[in-house]
């Protein structure tokens, strides 16, 4: 990846998030000119400071809302990584103004930024969620996928694409930090539904993929990692059984409680829509969905004659408890 940021200029949204400071942490040993963490939070700003010391890296607090921020920090910028977004399902239902403004106005200002200021690569961080959206965060976060992806329709040169993720592990909002509360300080852990299935990704694999989009980029692509899945129940009993006796408590006493799915939450998600397979291709890590709306621009985009399978998390092969503790003893989640 050397060659893709060495001496490059990059610009981080939301980079104090869980996926925008790891971008940062990585991108750092490709020596890079500078990078710029942009991103709203005081605090998240400061915190990062302290635990990424480089001099190569530099704090602007801003909003991507505020248009003018963002031209300021768009400024002489080679490589954008937009990350910042509004990604709490139920609070993006209770709030749908709020992300719209965020996720789609705020997207368009980094686009039309990036344009003006002429930057190489614009790389979005999207969601499964955006794949036949039910909910207020996955359809806003399917208009900014459209605003980046389409962007290159214009006489814009810069290579814009976008990166679809599922669940990220231990990331914040995710369900093992709430698991790990509930387990330390009770007996009885909420499960919205007993089968619901998501896929996952941990931190490293998702921004793996970040950076394999900004060296593989040509121009309105999504790229999407091939991603296991799993029962959020499995990840519940998995979690009570390792973490239950480091508390003094015995995982038989601990009771499982059915809420009910959250306003805008799936049962099941997809990585691709059916419309879409036509343009998928399909890599041993990855697939990559070409933008159909391309196709009557550039004549080497045209949709398959036989479409790769629709793929969901329910007819994904699920991981069994086993693999899961596996894979989480690995990770130290446990």
């Amino acid at each position: 990846m050397k060659h893709v940021f060495e001496g490059k200029t990059i610009l981080v949204t939301g980079g104090c998030g869980s996926i925008g400071s790891e971008i940062i942490r990585q991108i750092l040993k490709y020596d890079p000119d500078s990078i710029r963490v942009f991103d709203s939070s005081e605090e998240g700003q400061f915190n990062l400071s302290q635990t990424i010391q480089s001099e190569k890296v530099r704090y602007l607090i801003g909003d991507i809302r505020k248009v003018e921020r963002v031209r300021l920090a768009m400024k002489d910028v080679d490589i954008v990584f937009h990350a910042a977004a509004l990604k709490h399902v139920p609070l993006c239902e209770y709030n749908p103004f709020e992300a719209v403004t965020t996720n789609v106005i705020g997207t368009n200002n980094l686009v039309h930024a990036a344009i003006d200021e002429g930057v190489e690569k614009f790389i979005g961080i999207s969601t499964d969620k955006a794949v036949d959206p039910v909910n207020t965060m996955g359809a806003t976060k399917l208009l900014s996928e459209k605003i980046i992806t389409n962007a290159p329709l214009g006489s814009s040169k810069i290579k814009f694409c976008c990166v679809r993720f599922g669940n990220v592990l231990n990331s914040s909002g995710s369900v093992i930090p709430i698991f790990k509360r509930q387990i330390e300080t009770g007996n009885t852990i909420t499960i919205t539904d007993n089968n619901m299935t998501r896929f996952f990704m941990d931190l490293p694999e998702a921004v793996n993929l970040v950076l394999k989009a900004a060296e593989k980029v040509e121009g309105g692509e999504i790229f999407i990692l091939k991603m296991k899945a799993l029962k959020i129940k499995d990840i519940a009993e998995v979690m009570v059984e390792e973490l239950a006796p480091k508390h003094g408590k015995n995982a038989s006493e601990f009771s499982y409680k059915v809420i009910g799915i959250r306003p805008g939450e799936k049962l099941n998600e997809s990585l691709l829509t059916k419309e879409e397979t036509a343009y998928t291709a399909e890599e041993q890590d990855m697939y990559i969905l070409r933008n159909s709306l391309l196709a009557n621009h550039e004549s080497k985009i045209k949709p398959q004659i036989t479409p790769i399978a629709q793929i969901t998390s329910a007819t994904t092969e699920l991981l069994g408890k086993e693999e899961i503790r596996k894979i989480f003893r690995e990770k130290k989640l446990v």
